[in-house]
């Protein structure tokens, strides 16, 4: 008889602790840039969301197998055109389930971010003051997209 009161005992203290779980996680914390949890979590997990982003992948493994007939630095640029395409469309398509302000926010750096990194890679065909020269207008690129975005962002929290 104890052992059955025992594992009655523990079976309410988990239920108790299963219910307090699922109530925490239907509210969103203070501060946090998710507009709807329960929502978003649908979106994620719906089978839109899924196909959207198996094709993504898909176009990404069908871009970078075109790169593998190139050579040199031209294959480079080829696979990190591949890469920034991707990480782009990831992005905006978190943005689309989040549907937020930041979210956006995160799309326009990972666009400046990508494409700083291709540039980069296109400077690799040049040499001396024009590769360094190069490099720095797609630095300078880079900095002047984020401050826009961040621009932006805060015009869209006022």
């Amino acid at each position: 008889m104890k052992t059955t009161s025992i594992y009655a005992a523990l079976s309410g203290a988990l239920l108790l602790g299963a219910v307090t779980l699922v109530q925490a996680q239907t509210t969103a914390p203070a501060g946090s840039p998710i507009a709807h949890p329960v929502k978003n979590a649908e979106v994620a997990l719906s089978k839109d969301y899924r196909s959207e982003h198996e094709a993504i992948e898909s176009e990404y493994t069908a871009a970078k197998d075109k790169c593998k007939s190139l050579t040199g630095n031209a294959k480079d640029v080829c696979v990190s055109e591949a890469k920034a395409d991707e990480k782009i469309k990831i992005a905006e398509l978190k943005a689309k389930r989040k549907g937020t302000a930041e979210s956006q926010y995160e799309v326009q750096v990972t666009r400046a971010k990508a494409l700083y990194e291709v540039a980069k890679e296109k400077c690799e065909d040049l040499s001396g003051k024009d590769k360094s020269a190069c490099k720095a207008q797609a630095k300078a690129d880079e900095k002047k997209a984020i401050a826009d975005a961040k621009a932006t962002k805060k015009v869209a929290k006022s």
